[in-house]
């Protein structure tokens, strides 16, 4: 860590930053939080209002609108800004758009000293995170997105209705892309220690069901983005968990999007993965035991992304 204050820049105050910054609040996840946004005036108000519930929460938090020269001594430089997803609009339809905004905050946050972690949040994630890898010169490790954290734990909710247990003792996950290709290994997937495959045995119902909520998880922000026009309480608390991870040194094992080096035969390409974090970011990517077909289906999300990578690599030479 560069200090021992856990300090967080915060880019971009939209609905999702500011669930992020809500969360950081209530759950008394860092000690120093900077808003940054184009919008100064409105960071300003953000940073007002969630000062006046302090007095309510058991945070002892310094919040304030900043600029990016506050990045120079912070631990975490969380990414949320960028431009809306329309309804209907698939997450690789936004990278052109995403790729300019990215370009003019990773150069002046670099350009500060800063020499932290990078939590990317905004979609599509996975190439947005390669995006801040690529412009950033950081090693990898340090570069993270939220991935799949938000999937899983859609998953896990789904699974825990299901088989009526709580989602905390569901592990379970899914992998690949935050988007339309991601997939869930079933052959990992566990109640407490026992498969949930073995739960169903041969009951044609119960796959039927494991299918349907696979699809409902990959579907869910299509859902919500058609109900209330964006998805921004579950990402929120995504980031908030990998923050915790993160400045409590846990080691815990979270599905976040890393760059692959060899694992699941993949290299070169960011992906959501299980991966142990710590303070130092992405400690190691988790290999599970996946099955042929499961490593087929990873793979090919995988390649997905890279040849979505290689369409817009081109805008930051």
């Amino acid at each position: 860590m560069v200090n021992d204050k856990r300090k967080v820049v915060l880019v971009g105050t939209g609905m999702v930053g500011m669930s992020y910054a809500y969360s950081l609040l209530n759950q008394n996840a860092c000690d120093e939080l900077v808003l940054v946004d184009i919008d100064k005036k409105r960071a300003e108000g953000e940073a007002m209002d969630l000062n006046h519930g302090l007095a309510f929460s058991g945070a002892n938090m310094r919040i304030y609108a900043g600029e990016y020269e506050d990045c120079r001594d912070a631990d975490i430089v969380a990414i949320a800004a960028g431009v809306a997803q329309k309804p209907g609009e698939s997450r690789l339809d936004l990278l052109k758009r995403n790729t300019q905004v990215f370009r003019s905050i990773i150069e002046p946050v670099t350009a500060s000293g800063f020499n932290g972690i990078f939590l990317v949040a905004a979609n599509p994630v996975d190439i947005m995170t390669r995006i801040t890898y690529a412009l950033s010169g950081f090693n990898p490790r340090r570069v993270l997105g939220s991935g799949t954290a938000l999937d899983t734990a859609r998953l896990r909710y789904l699974l825990g209705e299901y088989l009526h247990v709580d989602p905390r003792n569901i592990h379970a996950y899914v992998m690949g892309e935050h988007g339309d290709s991601e997939f869930v290994p079933w052959s990992q997937a566990l109640l407490a220690t026992k498969p949930i495959l073995e739960l169903c045995g041969e009951e044609a119902v119960c796959q039927e069901k494991l299918t349907e909520i696979a699809k409902e998880v990959q579907g869910a922000a299509y859902k919500i983005i058609d109900a209330k026009r964006a998805t921004y309480y579950g990402i929120g608390m995504a980031m908030t968990r990998i923050t915790r991870a993160i400045f409590g040194d846990e080691n815990s094992v979270v599905t976040v999007s890393a760059m692959l080096r060899g694992e699941y035969g993949q290299s070169d390409v960011f992906a959501g993965v299980p991966c142990i974090i710590n303070q130092n970011g992405v400690q190691r990517v988790l290999q599970l035991s996946l099955t042929k077909e499961e490593s087929d289906e990873f793979g090919r999300s995988c390649q997905v992304l890279k040849e979505s990578y290689e369409e817009i690599k081109q805008e930051m030479i």
